[in-house]
């Protein structure tokens, strides 16, 4: 019988790539047909899989303890918080996130915003028979005479520095795990995070959730701002507490946030408050979405898990 490959969560248009891979390999590939909340029915589809392609599914003891035979997971995208990597180090199963396929199109994203919140476009489009030939805020910068504060200087964050030294005045980053050298050549100025919120006008986070990073902008975090500055998440939405952001935008502290990512990852979940503030453009989490980008998170993700199940370990394995 052939080894199975289980993909257990959909939502692009085409598996063509990882279906003609694994065949060629002499693997059945398989795509979960049901609902994508039926967590019982996604474990006993893929109890009896070598290797599974997931993008949401939580991976803990529970789950692994259910399957038979399981080698490898490959997870489609940078974040893994639903993967337990003691949990499945323990199973003996190996892991892999694609890292670096998004560099480009999510620091776009994260320019689209800036743009958006800096020009009032939301607001604008809102109002635009009341405000027609009228700014609809008084408050528009000129990006070229501003400093961008940026969280977390990886890889999405360094390509955001990068882009941004031609378009404002000066750029200033916080991440206590880049050393100097990755600064200077990434043409930004390494601060503290109290210093970055305070210099900033417009602040842009690129940072993991962590534990560490989880609410790390939050009602001491706003207080510091001085410039009232345009927030920009399209890292992971509890990096920034969601009512200590509201306080900010009421009180001042910050001007305007633009948002591709939530507290939750359920459209009807989304908070009410931030659908409907005039202050906040929201977007669903597709800032990593680009034609490329989608082709080559695809591909990546496949060769992982491929590569993994051959006992090979990729450069974005998670436990070596």
């Amino acid at each position: 019988m052939m080894p199975k490959i289980k993909l257990l969560d959909t939502g692009f248009d085409s598996f063509t790539y990882e279906q003609q891979l694994f065949e060629s390999h002499r693997y059945s590939f398989e795509v979960w047909p049901g609902d994508k909340g039926d967590v019982d029915g996604k474990i006993r589809f893929a109890s009896d899989a070598e290797g599974l392609l997931i993008r949401w599914t939580l991976i803990d003891d529970d789950f692994l303890s259910k399957m038979n035979g399981l080698k490898a997971i490959a997870r489609y995208g940078v974040g893994y918080e639903n993967i337990d990597l003691d949990a499945v180090t323990r199973y003996g199963v190996k892991a892999a996130n694609v890292q670096g396929y998004g560099d480009h199109s999510v620091s776009d994203h994260a320019l689209a915003l800036m743009y958006a919140c800096n020009r009032n476009l939301l607001r604008g489009h809102r109002e635009i028979r009341e405000t027609f030939s009228n700014a609809p805020d008084k408050r528009v910068l000129d990006f070229h005479e501003c400093i961008l504060g940026i969280i977390g200087l990886g890889r999405i964050g360094g390509t955001l520095s990068r882009k941004a030294a031609h378009l404002f005045r000066e750029v200033i980053a916080y991440d206590p795990y880049i050393d100097d050298q990755r600064f200077d050549e990434l043409g930004a100025k390494k601060v503290s995070l109290e210093t970055l919120m305070g210099k900033s006008d417009v602040i842009s986070i690129h940072c993991n959730h962590t534990d560490e990073s989880e609410n790390l902008l939050n009602e001491k975090t706003f207080a510091l701002t001085k410039k009232c500055p345009i927030i920009i998440n399209t890292a992971r939405g509890p990096i920034v507490n969601q009512g200590a952001l509201l306080s900010a935008l009421d009180m001042k502290q910050v001007f305007n946030a633009g948002l591709d990512v939530f507290h939750t990852e359920l459209a009807h979940e989304l908070p009410e408050e931030y659908l409907r503030h005039l202050s906040i453009v929201c977007t669903g989490h597709y800032a990593w979405y680009s034609i490329r980008a989608l082709r080559e998170l695809q591909k990546r993700t496949a060769d992982n898990l491929l590569a993994m199940l051959q006992g090979k370990t990729p450069e974005d394995c998670l436990n070596p």
